[in-house]
């Protein structure tokens, strides 16, 4: 027998005006990125105020400084996530229309950009301020997770990168054509809900580790320790849940060259595994420095 769980009916904008002819809407999705950064902000203002944490019992910066780091923080984000989203997934298109390339209003954005993004953001950061990097790093990697979870359930209220066909029975009728659009559909199309299984692993699991690991495990005494640890945690679980999740339509395109050609001739890896990989080696390198070097 068929079972399956509904879409429930959710609406992607949390309260939305009409003025002057123009349509306003606060959505989920800006919402839930804005909550992350303010509970990452709080993450790590926690953690600065308790010296003990810190190699030499010494925080790379003060709790003051930390708010000035959440401009550049979402300055990264916003983009890299952008450029990222262009280069990785719809180059040829825009290179044809490229006064769309700052148009972030009609969407399109890209994790792996958006982290690109805050690396460099927090290089010149930590740069000018003469701060530590490492430490910069651990403490944001530290601060990431809560966003990553709320930015997933706000994907799946969107009813947005849904997952693989399933005949689970949890699997979510998503109501958008596109994901009704299963070869062999008998009566309606069950998807494999992704955005709950990256919520999970990317932001509640690996956040959690990431704040044992700091406040029981002396982790952010050991430069560069969290950082390794979020970075192979995401590209572990984004790599995993790349396995019931529908492979992204703009990665296979011919308006992407490359993804084309992977996908034709790659053995089936998708985007989310391509742009993970590189995340894995770094994030297994750092710990294995991290051990390397002890702590003071």
């Amino acid at each position: 027998m068929f079972a399956a769980i509904p879409f429930p009916n959710l609406s992607p904008e949390i309260f939305a005006i009409d003025l002057f002819g123009m349509h306003f809407a606060l959505r989920w999705y800006a919402m839930a990125y804005l909550v992350g950064v303010v509970i990452g902000w709080r993450l790590s203002v926690m953690a600065l105020r308790r010296a003990v944490l810190w190699r030499n019992d010494t925080p790379p910066m003060s709790p003051d400084d930390a708010e000035d780091l959440m401009t550049w923080i979402i300055l990264g984000v916003i983009g890299g996530g952008r450029l990222g989203y262009v280069l990785f997934y719809k180059p040829a298109y825009y290179l044809a229309h490229p006064i769309e390339i700052p148009m972030v209003w009609q969407g399109g954005m890209s994790f792996h950009g958006g982290f690109i993004g805050v690396c460099v953001a927090v290089f010149f950061w930590s740069r000018a301020g003469n701060r530590t990097l490492s430490a910069v790093a651990d403490m944001l990697a530290l601060s990431v997770p809560p966003a990553l979870f709320l930015g997933r359930l706000s994907n799946f209220v969107n009813g947005e990168l849904w997952g693989r066909q399933t005949d689970l029975p949890w699997g979510v009728i998503f109501p958008s054509e596109a994901a009704q659009s299963c070869p062999d559909l008998v009566l309606a199309c069950a998807r494999h809900p992704s955005q709950i299984y990256e919520a999970l692993l990317e932001g509640l699991i690996l956040g959690a580790l990431l704040l044992w690991l700091a406040f029981r495990r002396g982790g952010l005494r050991m430069p560069w320790f969290l950082t390794g640890v979020f970075m192979a945690g995401y590209g572990l679980s984004r790599s995993f849940v790349e396995f019931f999740r529908q492979p992204d339509a703009q990665f296979v395109s011919e308006a992407n060259p490359l993804g084309l050609y992977l996908h034709t001739h790659g053995y089936g890896i998708t985007a989310g595994q391509l742009w993970s990989l590189p995340m894995i080696v770094i994030g297994l390198w750092l710990i294995w420095r991290a051990h390397r070097s002890p702590a003071a």
